[in-house]
Parts: structure tokens; sequence; C-alpha cells
């Protein structure tokens, strides 16, 4: 469960810390949220006292699409404090803008999204979406959400939150032990 999901992340909670941490996901279960990855990640920094580690940061996204042109995207973003840029097509503004992700951070992290769902929260061409993806690295995935009025910012969120679960682990130190 909870425990083995910290360990794959590179995390070690003392015993109080771990209940602590197991209180808060059971406080939010309870409520009705979904505890993705990214989340539990986020928990697990605070009640550990951790330097929340962001090591990709979503600085400036362009979009084009329309009937007549190809679905293009370019971001900039920090990836481990450097600047990195990416663009790319897409059957859609959403595709795009993953792929375009993807592009400026692929050479550094291989990072693969596995599955894509979305679906509308609230009504009206204004509805909030709630995106959650499954991102994987090798042999580890991680699960994250994004929640917005604009589809392709909520995307991005979420892809964004699963890669930083992603790499958060893999810019440290040390290793899992198998």
């Amino acid at each position: 469960g909870i425990k083995d999901t910290l360990t794959k992340m590179g995390l070690k909670p003392t015993e109080e810390q771990l209940k602590e941490i197991a209180l808060r996901v059971k406080n939010l279960g309870d409520k009705g949220k979904l505890v993705m990855d990214a989340d539990l990640l986020a928990i697990a920094e605070t009640v550990m006292g951790l330097k929340k580690v962001k090591p990709i940061q979503l600085k400036e996204i362009t979009v084009v699409s329309g009937d007549k042109v190809t679905p293009t995207a370019s971001v900039r973003l920090t990836l481990n404090k450097k600047e990195v840029c990416g663009a790319a097509f897409g059957v859609g503004p959403v595709d795009a803008s993953i792929n375009a992700v993807k592009a400026a951070i692929l050479e550094t992290e291989p990072i693969h999204l596995e599955k894509y769902h979305v679906k509308a929260i609230t009504g009206g061409t204004d509805a909030m979406v709630e995106v959650v993806v499954t991102m994987r690295k090798g042999d580890r995935k991680a699960t994250a959400m994004g929640v917005r009025e604009d589809i392709v910012m909520a995307s991005l969120e979420a892809v964004i939150s699963g890669i930083n679960v992603l790499t958060t682990f893999y810019n440290s130190k040390e290793k899992p032990k198998k």
C-alpha cells in the first residue's frame, strides 16, 4: 500500500510519519477524493518536512489549432532549474501540447503517457474538466490529476505532475533496494 508506494518514490518515513500520512490519505478518501501518486508525494513531503521538489515546471505554452492548420504546440519548461523548450504536432491541441512537453524532456527524462482520461465535472462550455493520467518511466508508474476550466491546461497539469512524481526520486542520490 502506502509504504510500498513511498518506498518506490525513494521516501523512507518513520512509523510515526507513516501513520500520519496514512491518516491524511484516509481523510481525503473519506471526503470522496481520489488520492493520486502526486497527492501522496505532496502529503509525504509535508509530513516528513521535506523541501517540495518540482523538477519540471511549465513556464509558457503556445497552441495553434484550427480547421486549416495542423494542431501545433510549443512549450518552455524548467527541468532541474535549466530552461528547455519543445515543439510538436498532434491530432488536436491537447495531443500537440503533451507531445511538446515530451519533446522538451525526452532526452533527459524518458517518460511515457500510458493512460489518459478526461471528464467534465460541471456542465456548460466553461465546465471544470478533470484529467487523470498514468505516466511511466521504466518499470515505475505514477498517476496524477489536473483540474481546470481549460482542457489543455488541465492535461498539462496532470502530465507535469505525474512526471514530477517519477523524476523526484531519480534526481536524488539514493536508489531503492529491490
